[in-house]
C-alpha cells in the first residue's frame, strides 16, 4: 500500500465494529493492510464505548460495520465510532455497511415514522462523510443522506461466483434416474 510521503503513514485506516470482524480482516487482507487499533466494547451498564489506539488525524477512515440480529447495538457502535473519529480530526469517515440497518423502514406507514431517514440523519451528524452499502431495499433511501451514498449491486458478483464456483462443483447431477447437464 502506498505511503503518504509527507506524514510517512498509510493514507487510510480500516476499523471494524463488532458486527463482523472477520469481514473487516478479509477486506484488510485483500488491500494488503491491517485493521486499525480500536477497542469497541460495552461497559457494565451496557453503554458502548470506544478507545482508539492510534492517531487518525488527517487520515481517511473506513468503518466496516453491518446489521446483524443485534441491530441496535450495531447502529450505536457505528455512530459512536464515527463520532470518535470525527472528534479525533479524521479527514474523511466512510461507512462500509453491506447491510444498512432499518433500510426497509423507508416509507410512512399509518401513524409510524420513516426510521431509515432518522438513521441517515444520525449517521451524517455523527461524522460520516460517505456511505458504501449493498442492495438497499429501496434506492430512494440514498436521498435521506446528506452525504454521498454508493449503493453497490451484489447480483453481478453472485452471478459470477455461481458461474465460476458452483457450476464446476455441480456440472451434472442425477434426479429420479435422469441426468441433467448444466448449460
Amino acid at each position: 500500500m502506498p505511503m503518504d510521503p509527507v506524514a510517512g503513514k498509510v493514507p487510510f485506516v480500516l476499523f471494524a465494529g463488532n458486527s463482523h470482524p472477520e469481514l473487516a480482516n478479509l477486506i484488510a487482507e485483500k488491500l494488503n493492510s491491517c485493521v486499525g487499533c480500536a477497542n469497541v466494547y460495552q461497559k457494565s451498564n451496557r453503554e458502548t464505548a470506544i478507545e482508539i489506539g492510534e492517531s487518525v488525524r488527517a487520515r481517511d477512515i473506513y468503518i466496516i460495520q453491518t446489521g446483524t440480529k443485534n441491530v441496535n447495538n450495531d447502529v450505536m457502535e457505528m455512530l459512536i465510532m464515527a463520532y470518535a473519529f470525527r472528534t479525533s480530526s479524521a479527514r474523511k469517515i466512510v461507512g462500509v455497511i453491506p447491510y444498512l440497518p432499518y433500510s426497509k423502514q423507508s416509507k410512512m406507514r399509518k401513524r409510524g415514522c420513516i426510521v431509515s431517514k432518522l438513521l441517515a440523519k444520525m449517521m451524517c451528524k455523527s461524522g460520516f462523510s460517505h456511505i458504501i452499502t449493498m442492495d438497499l431495499h429501496q434506492k430512494e433511501v440514498q436521498g435521506f443522506f446528506d452525504c454521498p451514498v454508493d449503493n453497490l449491486r451484489a447480483s453481478d458478483f453472485l452471478i459470477q461466483y455461481v458461474k465460476e464456483s458452483v457450476r464446476n462443483a455441480f456440472s451434472s447431477f442425477s434426479f429420479h434416474n435422469l441426468t441433467y447437464q448444466v448449460r
